[in-house]
C-alpha cells in the first residue's frame, strides 16, 4: 500500500511562491493501477516526483510499505529508488548505448555480475517484446520500441512500484494502445503498483482501476474509475468524460432528435459493469408487448466493466409501458424517463 499524506510542494522564485502541489491525501492498493489526470499545470507531473523524490517535499509523507520515503537519508533513499521503477514521456534513455546496454545499465549501478545482468536483461527484452532489437541503439528505434526499453530499464531492479509520467503522450495512437496493454500484462503478471500520470481521458479508461483528478495542485475527485466515469461531479472530471464519451448526458437529453419523438416515452438508461453485457433490450421487448427503438448511445469499456447510457423509446399501452418500466428499474440499470408523449 502506498499511503500519501498532505503532500506538497511550493517552488519559491525571485518574487512570488507557487503552489504546485497542495496537502493531497492518497490511499493506492498494493497491485492496482491508479491513473492521476489533470490538465496541463495542474501538478501532476510534480506530484508524481514527489513520490521517489526526484522533487523534494516542502511538507507531508509518502508511505511506501509502511516506509517513509520522505523521512529516507541521501544514501537510504538511493536504495529504496530501486524498488521505484519510473517511465517517462520523451524515454530519457543513453542513446550512446543498445537496447540491452541501456537495460542493464541500473544493474551496473545495483551491483550485479555480468552473468546476472545478462540473464536479468534476456529476461526484460522477452517481456517487454523486443527480441531481435537487442543491439539496437535507440535512433534506430520506433517510438513505441523506444518506450519498451524504458519499461524494461524501469523493472529491471524488481521494482515494487512503477511510476508512468506521460508515458504515452509522445506515442500514436496504435502504439498508445499496444503499451498500454504491455502496462495491464505487466501488472497481471508481476503484481505490480503502477500510478500512471496523463491529461488523456482513454489512458485512465482502458488501464486504470481508480483515478484522482486533479486541478490546480489539489485532487478535487477521485474513485473507482467506472464510478468517476458514470457520475462526474466536478466541472474538470465532466470535461475529461466527454473526450470518451461526447457530449454530456443533459445536452443529449434536449438534443431536437430526441424532443421529437411524439409517441411513446424516451428512456435514459445508464449502464455500469456487468448489466452492460446482458441482451437486455431484447430481453424487455420478450417480456412485455412493447416496442423498443434505440435512438442514441455510447457504451465504453473499461478494466472493472463497461458503463454508458442508451436512449431508447417506448411505445405500447399505458400500463405495459409502466410495467416494463418498473422491471427495468429493478435490475442494476438506472432508469429515468427524459420524454414523455
Amino acid at each position: 500500500m502506498i499511503k500519501i499524506d498532505q503532500l506538497s510542494k511550493v517552488f519559491q522564485t525571485s518574487n512570488q511562491s507557487i503552489q504546485a502541489v497542495d496537502q493531497i491525501d492518497l490511499q493506492i492498493n498494493k497491485g492496482e493501477i491508479f491513473g492521476i489526470i489533470g490538465y496541463s499545470g495542474a501538478g501532476k507531473s510534480t506530484f508524481i516526483r514527489l513520490i521517489n523524490r526526484l522533487e523534494e517535499p516542502s511538507a507531508g509523507s509518502v508511505l511506501i510499505d509502511d516506509q517513509d520515503i520522505t523521512a529516507l537519508s541521501k544514501r537510504d533513499l538511493r536504495l529504496s529508488r530501486q524498488e521505484i521503477g519510473m517511465i517517462f514521456q520523451h524515454f530519457n534513455l543513453l542513446w550512446s548505448r543498445t537496447v540491452r546496454e541501456n537495460i542493464a545499465f541500473p544493474l551496473e549501478i545495483a551491483g550485479l555480475s555480468k552473468a546476472e545482468r545478462s540473464e536479468r536483461v534476456d529476461q526484460l527484452i522477452q517481456l517487454v517484446g523486443l527480441t531481435g532489437r537487442e543491439d539496437a541503439y535507440p535512433a534506430q528505434l520506433s517510438g513505441g520500441q523506444k518506450q519498451r526499453v524504458g519499461i524494461a530499464r524501469a523493472l529491471a531492479n524488481n521494482p515494487k512500484v512503477l511510476l508512468c509520467d506521460e508515458a504515452t503522450s509522445a506515442l500514436d495512437p496504435e502504439t498508445t494502445d499496444s503499451i498500454l496493454s504491455l502496462l495491464v500484462d505487466i501488472n497481471e503478471k508481476l503484481g505490480l503498483t503502477i500510478i500512471l500520470i496523463t491529461h488523456e481521458m482513454h489512458v485512465i479508461q482502458k488501464i486504470c482501476h481508480n483515478v484522482a483528478v486533479m486541478e490546480e495542485g489539489r485532487i478535487v475527485e477521485q474513485g473507482s474509475v467506472l464510478d468517476v466515469f458514470s457520475h462526474p461531479k466536478q466541472p474538470v472530471t465532466k470535461k475529461f468524460v466527454e473526450q470518451v464519451m461526447g457530449k454530456p448526458d443533459d445536452e443529449v437529453a434536449d438534443d431536437i432528435f430526441i424532443q421529437q419523438v411524439n409517441s411513446g416515452k424516451v428512456l435514459k438508461l445508464q449502464f455500469v459493469g456487468e448489466s452492460t453485457n446482458q441482451a437486455f433490450i431484447s430481453q424487455v421487448a420478450k417480456k412485455y408487448d412493447v416496442e423498443l427503438n434505440i435512438l442514441q448511445g455510447n457504451i465504453k469499456q473499461t478494466q472493472a466493466g463497461a458503463y454508458g447510457s442508451l436512449y431508447i423509446q417506448v411505445t405500447g399501452t399505458d400500463e405495459v409501458v409502466s410495467q416494463a418500466i418498473a422491471y427495468m428499474d429493478s435490475t442494476s440499470i438506472e432508469v429515468e424517463v427524459v420524454a414523455n408523449d
